[in-house]
Protein backbone atom coordinates (compact mmCIF):
# COMPACT_ATOMS: atom_id res chain seq x y z
CA UNK A 1 0.00 0.00 0.00
CA UNK A 2 1.28 3.51 -0.74
CA UNK A 3 2.66 5.34 2.30
CA UNK A 4 1.76 8.84 1.14
CA UNK A 5 -1.25 9.00 -1.11
CA UNK A 6 -0.96 12.38 -2.84
CA UNK A 7 2.45 13.71 -1.83
CA UNK A 8 6.03 13.86 -3.09
CA UNK A 9 8.68 12.77 -0.59
CA UNK A 10 12.40 13.16 -1.40
CA UNK A 11 15.18 11.96 0.91
CA UNK A 12 18.85 12.68 0.10
CA UNK A 13 18.26 12.18 -3.64
CA UNK A 14 21.42 11.98 -5.76
CA UNK A 15 21.97 11.55 -9.50
CA UNK A 16 25.44 11.22 -11.02
CA UNK A 17 26.43 11.00 -14.67
CA UNK A 18 29.97 9.67 -14.48
CA UNK A 19 31.93 12.19 -12.41
CA UNK A 20 29.27 14.88 -12.80
CA UNK A 21 26.80 15.26 -9.92
CA UNK A 22 23.59 16.65 -11.40
CA UNK A 23 21.49 16.33 -8.23
CA UNK A 24 23.32 16.41 -4.92
CA UNK A 25 21.42 15.23 -1.85
CA UNK A 26 18.01 16.92 -2.23
CA UNK A 27 15.50 16.64 0.62
CA UNK A 28 11.96 17.84 0.02
CA UNK A 29 8.33 17.18 0.86
CA UNK A 30 5.42 18.41 -1.24
CA UNK A 31 2.08 18.17 0.54
CA UNK A 32 -1.23 16.86 -0.72
CA UNK A 33 -3.19 19.57 -2.56
CA UNK A 34 -0.20 21.92 -2.69
CA UNK A 35 0.86 23.98 -5.71
CA UNK A 36 4.63 23.69 -5.47
CA UNK A 37 7.00 25.72 -7.66
CA UNK A 38 10.43 24.47 -8.72
CA UNK A 39 12.79 27.17 -9.95
CA UNK A 40 16.36 27.06 -11.18
CA UNK A 41 18.69 28.27 -13.93
CA UNK A 42 19.65 26.05 -16.85
CA UNK A 43 21.88 23.19 -15.75
CA UNK A 44 20.96 23.45 -12.08
CA UNK A 45 19.44 19.94 -11.85
CA UNK A 46 15.78 20.88 -12.20
CA UNK A 47 14.95 18.70 -15.20
CA UNK A 48 17.00 15.76 -13.88
CA UNK A 49 15.04 15.86 -10.62
CA UNK A 50 11.71 15.97 -12.49
CA UNK A 51 12.71 12.99 -14.64
CA UNK A 52 13.55 10.95 -11.54
CA UNK A 53 10.26 11.90 -9.86
CA UNK A 54 8.34 10.85 -12.99
CA UNK A 55 10.01 7.42 -12.98
CA UNK A 56 11.95 8.14 -16.16
CA UNK A 57 15.41 8.19 -14.59
CA UNK A 58 16.79 5.94 -11.84
CA UNK A 59 18.40 7.74 -8.88
CA UNK A 60 22.03 6.99 -8.11
CA UNK A 61 21.25 7.00 -4.40
CA UNK A 62 18.67 8.30 -1.97
CA UNK A 63 14.94 7.76 -2.06
CA UNK A 64 11.87 9.42 -3.52
CA UNK A 65 8.21 8.49 -3.35
CA UNK A 66 5.52 9.94 -5.59
CA UNK A 67 1.84 9.20 -4.90
CA UNK A 68 3.12 6.57 -2.45
CA UNK A 69 5.32 4.69 -4.93
CA UNK A 70 9.11 4.42 -4.87
CA UNK A 71 10.56 6.01 -8.03
CA UNK A 72 13.52 3.63 -8.07
CA UNK A 73 11.72 0.34 -7.39
CA UNK A 74 8.26 1.09 -8.82
CA UNK A 75 8.75 3.45 -11.79
CA UNK A 76 5.86 1.98 -13.79
CA UNK A 77 3.45 2.47 -10.88
CA UNK A 78 4.70 6.04 -10.56
CA UNK A 79 4.06 6.73 -14.23
CA UNK A 80 0.52 5.32 -14.02
CA UNK A 81 -0.32 7.54 -11.02
CA UNK A 82 0.92 10.91 -12.23
CA UNK A 83 0.03 13.39 -14.92
CA UNK A 84 2.83 15.03 -16.89
CA UNK A 85 2.68 18.05 -19.17
CA UNK A 86 5.74 19.55 -20.82
CA UNK A 87 6.26 22.99 -22.36
CA UNK A 88 5.77 21.34 -25.78
CA UNK A 89 2.29 20.29 -24.54
CA UNK A 90 2.94 16.55 -25.26
CA UNK A 91 0.27 16.51 -27.97
CA UNK A 92 0.25 14.93 -31.44
CA UNK A 93 -0.28 17.91 -33.74
CA UNK A 94 -1.36 15.87 -36.78
CA UNK A 95 -4.25 14.28 -34.86
CA UNK A 96 -7.68 15.73 -34.28
CA UNK A 97 -8.64 17.02 -30.84
CA UNK A 98 -10.81 14.00 -30.09
CA UNK A 99 -8.11 11.63 -31.36
CA UNK A 100 -5.57 13.09 -28.95
CA UNK A 101 -8.00 12.73 -26.05
CA UNK A 102 -8.83 9.11 -26.90
CA UNK A 103 -5.15 8.29 -27.41
CA UNK A 104 -4.16 9.59 -23.98
CA UNK A 105 -7.16 7.91 -22.39
CA UNK A 106 -5.82 4.63 -23.75
CA UNK A 107 -2.26 5.33 -22.65
CA UNK A 108 -3.46 6.09 -19.13
CA UNK A 109 -5.87 3.11 -19.05
CA UNK A 110 -8.98 5.17 -18.32
CA UNK A 111 -11.71 2.63 -17.47
CA UNK A 112 -14.27 2.08 -20.23
CA UNK A 113 -17.09 3.03 -17.88
CA UNK A 114 -15.54 6.46 -17.28
CA UNK A 115 -14.26 7.14 -20.79
CA UNK A 116 -17.12 9.24 -22.19
CA UNK A 117 -17.43 11.22 -18.95
CA UNK A 118 -13.71 12.05 -18.97
CA UNK A 119 -13.76 12.97 -22.68
CA UNK A 120 -16.68 15.34 -22.02
CA UNK A 121 -14.80 16.86 -19.06
CA UNK A 122 -11.63 17.42 -21.15
CA UNK A 123 -13.56 19.09 -23.97
CA UNK A 124 -15.40 21.40 -21.58
CA UNK A 125 -12.22 22.34 -19.70
CA UNK A 126 -10.34 23.09 -22.91
CA UNK A 127 -13.30 25.10 -24.27
CA UNK A 128 -13.32 22.79 -27.29
CA UNK A 129 -16.87 21.44 -27.11
CA UNK A 130 -18.11 21.24 -30.69
CA UNK A 131 -14.54 21.51 -32.02
CA UNK A 132 -13.61 17.85 -31.59
CA UNK A 133 -12.60 17.37 -35.24
CA UNK A 134 -10.19 20.30 -35.46
CA UNK A 135 -6.59 19.35 -36.21
CA UNK A 136 -4.58 20.02 -33.05
CA UNK A 137 -1.86 21.92 -34.92
CA UNK A 138 -4.42 24.59 -35.90
CA UNK A 139 -5.43 25.43 -32.32
CA UNK A 140 -4.45 28.74 -30.68
CA UNK A 141 -1.78 28.40 -28.00
CA UNK A 142 -4.14 28.80 -25.05
CA UNK A 143 -6.57 26.16 -26.34
CA UNK A 144 -3.74 23.74 -27.07
CA UNK A 145 -2.39 24.33 -23.57
CA UNK A 146 -5.72 23.49 -21.91
CA UNK A 147 -6.15 20.44 -24.14
CA UNK A 148 -2.69 19.20 -23.11
CA UNK A 149 -3.60 19.60 -19.45
CA UNK A 150 -6.87 17.76 -19.99
CA UNK A 151 -5.05 14.88 -21.68
CA UNK A 152 -2.48 14.74 -18.88
CA UNK A 153 -5.12 14.36 -16.15
CA UNK A 154 -7.75 12.24 -17.91
CA UNK A 155 -7.02 9.38 -15.48
CA UNK A 156 -7.45 11.72 -12.48
CA UNK A 157 -3.94 11.27 -11.06
CA UNK A 158 -3.22 12.40 -7.48
CA UNK A 159 0.04 14.14 -8.55
CA UNK A 160 0.62 16.29 -11.63
CA UNK A 161 3.97 17.52 -12.96
CA UNK A 162 3.86 20.62 -15.17
CA UNK A 163 7.17 21.50 -16.84
CA UNK A 164 7.08 25.19 -17.87
CA UNK A 165 3.47 24.71 -18.99
CA UNK A 166 2.76 28.34 -19.91
CA UNK A 167 5.78 28.90 -22.13
CA UNK A 168 4.75 30.68 -25.32
CA UNK A 169 1.13 31.49 -24.43
CA UNK A 170 -0.40 34.93 -23.98
CA UNK A 171 -0.87 36.48 -20.50
CA UNK A 172 -4.67 36.02 -20.46
CA UNK A 173 -4.39 32.32 -21.33
CA UNK A 174 -1.64 31.99 -18.74
CA UNK A 175 -3.87 33.43 -16.02
CA UNK A 176 -6.80 31.17 -17.01
CA UNK A 177 -4.45 28.20 -16.90
CA UNK A 178 -3.38 29.05 -13.35
CA UNK A 179 -7.05 29.21 -12.37
CA UNK A 180 -7.33 25.59 -13.56
CA UNK A 181 -4.23 24.63 -11.58
CA UNK A 182 -5.64 26.06 -8.36
CA UNK A 183 -8.98 24.39 -9.01
CA UNK A 184 -7.23 21.01 -9.26
CA UNK A 185 -5.27 21.69 -6.08
CA UNK A 186 -8.50 22.61 -4.33
CA UNK A 187 -9.76 19.11 -5.14
CA UNK A 188 -6.69 17.56 -3.46
CA UNK A 189 -4.37 17.14 -6.45
CA UNK A 190 -0.71 17.81 -5.74
CA UNK A 191 0.71 20.08 -8.47
CA UNK A 192 4.48 20.27 -9.02
CA UNK A 193 5.27 23.03 -11.52
CA UNK A 194 8.45 24.47 -13.01
CA UNK A 195 8.46 27.99 -14.41
CA UNK A 196 10.83 30.76 -15.46
CA UNK A 197 8.18 33.46 -15.04
CA UNK A 198 8.82 35.14 -11.71
CA UNK A 199 5.29 36.54 -11.56
CA UNK A 200 3.96 32.99 -11.89
CA UNK A 201 6.01 31.87 -8.91
CA UNK A 202 3.80 34.13 -6.81
CA UNK A 203 0.86 31.82 -7.56
CA UNK A 204 2.57 28.86 -5.84
CA UNK A 205 1.96 27.91 -2.22
CA UNK A 206 5.66 27.20 -1.75
CA UNK A 207 8.81 27.36 -3.87
CA UNK A 208 12.16 25.61 -4.00
CA UNK A 209 15.12 27.21 -5.76
CA UNK A 210 17.57 24.59 -7.01
CA UNK A 211 21.13 25.65 -7.84
CA UNK A 212 24.15 23.46 -8.59
CA UNK A 213 22.17 20.36 -7.75
CA UNK A 214 21.08 21.43 -4.26
CA UNK A 215 18.15 23.31 -2.74
CA UNK A 216 19.36 26.90 -2.28
CA UNK A 217 16.13 28.21 -0.76
CA UNK A 218 12.74 26.84 0.24
CA UNK A 219 9.59 28.57 1.48
CA UNK A 220 6.54 30.59 0.55
CA UNK A 221 7.05 33.47 -1.91
CA UNK A 222 6.79 35.90 1.01
CA UNK A 223 9.36 33.97 3.07
CA UNK A 224 11.83 33.88 0.20
CA UNK A 225 11.56 37.62 -0.38
CA UNK A 226 12.05 38.39 3.31
CA UNK A 227 14.65 35.82 4.32
CA UNK A 228 16.67 34.55 1.34
CA UNK A 229 18.52 37.63 0.08
CA UNK A 230 22.26 37.74 0.75
CA UNK A 231 21.86 41.34 1.91
CA UNK A 232 19.55 44.33 1.51
CA UNK A 233 18.46 46.02 -1.71
CA UNK A 234 18.98 49.49 -3.13
CA UNK A 235 17.29 51.03 -6.17
CA UNK A 236 19.61 53.38 -8.06
CA UNK A 237 18.50 55.63 -10.92
CA UNK A 238 21.56 57.08 -12.62
CA UNK A 239 23.25 57.93 -15.93
CA UNK A 240 25.06 56.40 -17.75
CA UNK A 241 23.60 53.08 -16.64
CA UNK A 242 26.01 50.67 -18.33
CA UNK A 243 29.05 52.50 -17.06
CA UNK A 244 27.62 52.57 -13.54
CA UNK A 245 27.27 48.77 -13.48
CA UNK A 246 30.94 48.34 -14.41
CA UNK A 247 32.07 50.91 -11.86
CA UNK A 248 30.09 49.30 -9.05
CA UNK A 249 31.88 45.97 -9.51
CA UNK A 250 34.78 47.49 -7.58
CA UNK A 251 32.70 49.44 -5.06
CA UNK A 252 33.20 48.54 -1.38
CA UNK A 253 30.32 46.66 0.27
CA UNK A 254 28.42 46.12 -3.00
CA UNK A 255 27.66 42.40 -3.18
CA UNK A 256 25.96 42.51 -6.58
CA UNK A 257 24.72 45.04 -9.15
CA UNK A 258 22.22 44.34 -11.92
CA UNK A 259 20.17 46.35 -14.41
CA UNK A 260 16.40 46.27 -13.83
CA UNK A 261 14.61 48.30 -16.50
CA UNK A 262 16.00 51.85 -16.42
CA UNK A 263 17.53 51.49 -12.97
CA UNK A 264 20.00 49.39 -11.00
CA UNK A 265 19.37 47.01 -8.14
CA UNK A 266 22.28 46.77 -5.72
CA UNK A 267 22.66 44.11 -3.06
CA UNK A 268 24.49 45.54 -0.06
CA UNK A 269 25.03 44.38 3.56
CA UNK A 270 23.25 47.42 5.07
CA UNK A 271 21.07 49.55 2.77
CA UNK A 272 20.76 52.52 5.13
CA UNK A 273 24.51 52.77 5.67
CA UNK A 274 25.30 52.21 1.99
CA UNK A 275 23.10 54.95 0.49
CA UNK A 276 25.53 57.81 1.09
CA UNK A 277 28.58 55.67 0.30
CA UNK A 278 27.24 54.43 -3.03
CA UNK A 279 26.07 57.88 -4.08
CA UNK A 280 29.49 59.39 -3.33
CA UNK A 281 31.31 56.49 -5.03
CA UNK A 282 29.31 56.93 -8.25
CA UNK A 283 29.60 60.73 -8.20
CA UNK A 284 33.38 60.47 -7.73
CA UNK A 285 33.47 58.33 -10.89
CA UNK A 286 31.42 60.76 -12.98
CA UNK A 287 28.03 59.06 -12.71
CA UNK A 288 25.02 61.32 -12.09
CA UNK A 289 22.70 59.80 -9.45
CA UNK A 290 19.06 60.91 -9.69
CA UNK A 291 17.64 58.61 -7.02
CA UNK A 292 18.91 56.04 -4.54
CA UNK A 293 16.63 54.35 -2.04
CA UNK A 294 16.10 51.11 -0.12
CA UNK A 295 13.45 48.80 -1.61
CA UNK A 296 11.90 45.43 -0.83
CA UNK A 297 13.23 42.57 -2.99
CA UNK A 298 11.10 40.81 -5.56
CA UNK A 299 11.35 37.07 -6.25
CA UNK A 300 13.48 37.94 -9.26
CA UNK A 301 15.91 39.80 -6.99
CA UNK A 302 16.09 36.75 -4.72
CA UNK A 303 16.60 34.45 -7.70
CA UNK A 304 19.44 36.60 -9.08
CA UNK A 305 21.06 36.98 -5.66
CA UNK A 306 21.12 33.25 -4.95
CA UNK A 307 22.38 32.24 -8.39
CA UNK A 308 25.04 34.92 -8.94
CA UNK A 309 27.97 33.11 -7.38
CA UNK A 310 31.34 33.88 -9.06
CA UNK A 311 31.82 31.79 -12.18
CA UNK A 312 28.32 30.34 -12.07
CA UNK A 313 27.21 31.81 -15.40
CA UNK A 314 30.18 30.37 -17.28
CA UNK A 315 29.87 26.98 -15.61
CA UNK A 316 26.11 26.46 -15.84
CA UNK A 317 25.19 28.02 -19.17
CA UNK A 318 27.96 26.31 -21.09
Amino acid sequence: MPEYNNSVMIENLVKRFGDFVAVDGINLEVREGEVFGFLGPNGAGKSTTIRMLCGLLTPTSGRARVAGYDVGREPESVRQNIGYMSQKFSLYNDLKVIENIRLFAGLYSVPAGLLEERIEWALQMANLKGQENLITATLPGGWKQRLALGCAVLHQPPVVFLDEPTSGVDPISRRHFWDLIHHMAGEGVTVFVTTHYMEEAEYCNRLALIFRGTIAALGTPSELRQESMKGELLLVECEPLGEAVEILQSAPDVIDAAVFGRALHLVVPDATAAIAQVKKFLSDHGVNVALIDKIHPSLEDVFVSLTSAPGSEKEWNA
